[in-house]
């Protein structure tokens, strides 16, 4: 491991956000290369984190598009503030009689007031959205472009100018170019395939559940106040149950969730039958997936508990696989 990259985990740890090899090679290249970065994975893995980790262990400011269907330029580039020109017009309605006093027609009037329009469609009417905040800010900043998946190919397609040359085109200003070149981090749940086009402008990083030694020592720096015989055991469990056939797997930040509800609940120290399935609803969010685990443990039950030489992890390992 480089030195560089070494510098990279130890900033990121200082934020409290556990970075791999991996992790920090590519957070470095695109520091380095001026390059995006897409990270894909499942939801709650620590991609978004992974942006405003970085944005704080920098000290930059931290500029967040969140996509959704239907989203457009207009609302993620700028928009102009109708209301604002409006108010401006009627307060130099004066002045505008004054440029239209002297024309014999209507053309003519109306060719005077377009020679002025640059006077409504300037800088000044310009309410800037994320992407347009992210190139014209004074500071360099942290762009984070989140689930860039949900969003039509259509927008998909918009951001590739952004992406490659750091510039938008603005149909009444022209082409504007960052001040300063941002750091853009997209993230991506893989519900559907990104382009080509987009990938290639794009360092890659494909972000997975973290293994077990991983997600305790998450565990440990995230609530430190968990026993660690009940961190342990909850891991093990969280890494049981995403083996099961689940509607949604749970992720690292409902691992925290639960770490930081048995905290609250179990001052015990380890992990109880009446516990786990009083507590599934803060991992599990749909019914069919908290039927299963509790199918689960109810097998385990009937049979009148673990097997000898067994723990109750193991025998929960067991029923799930059935």
């Amino acid at each position: 491991m480089s030195q560089a990259t070494d510098t990279i985990k130890q900033k990121l740890a200082a934020q409290q956000y556990i970075a791999s090899t991996e992790i920090a090679t590519v957070v470095y290249l695109a520091e380095e290369l001026g390059k995006p970065v897409l990270c894909e994975g499942p939801a709650g893995v620590g991609k978004t984190e992974l942006s405003k980790s970085w944005a704080k262990a920098t000290g930059r400011r931290l500029i967040r598009l969140q996509c959704y269907e239907g989203l457009d330029e207009t609302k993620a580039l700028y928009e102009w503030e109708y209301a604002k020109q409006m108010l401006y017009t009627q307060l130099l309605r004066d002045k505008l009689n004054d440029v239209v006093s002297k024309t014999a027609t209507l053309r003519e009037a109306a060719d005077k007031i377009a020679a002025e329009e640059d006077v409504f469609f300037s800088e000044r009417f310009l309410l800037p959205r994320p992407l347009l905040q992210a190139l014209t800010s004074d500071e360099s900043v942290v762009l984070l472009i989140d689930e860039i998946d949900r969003a039509d190919v259509e927008f998909e397609a918009f951001l590739l100018e952004v992406l490659s040359d750091f510039q938008v085109s603005i149909p009444e200003l022209g082409t504007i170019v960052a001040k300063h070149q941002p750091t853009v981090l997209l993230t991506s749940n893989n519900t559907r395939e990104l382009s080509e086009a987009l990938k290639r402008r794009c360092l890659y990083i494909f972000m997975d559940y973290p293994s077990v030694e991983a997600e305790l020592n998450i565990v440990k720096l995230k609530v430190p106040q968990l026993a660690p015989k009940l961190a342990q055991e909850m891991v093990d469990l969280i890494h049981q149950l995403r083996g099961l056939d689940l509607k949604k797997s749970p992720s690292v930040s409902e691992t925290l969730d639960w770490a930081r509800a048995l905290v609250k609940l179990n001052p015990g120290k380890s992990l109880d039958n009446a516990t786990i399935e009083t507590t599934l609803s803060v991992i599990l969010k749909h019914e069919t997936d908290i039927i299963k685990a509790k199918r689960a443990l109810s097998k385990r039950g009937a049979n009148g508990g673990a097997k000898k030489g067994t723990d109750d992890l193991d025998m929960f390992r067991y029923t799930g696989r059935n």
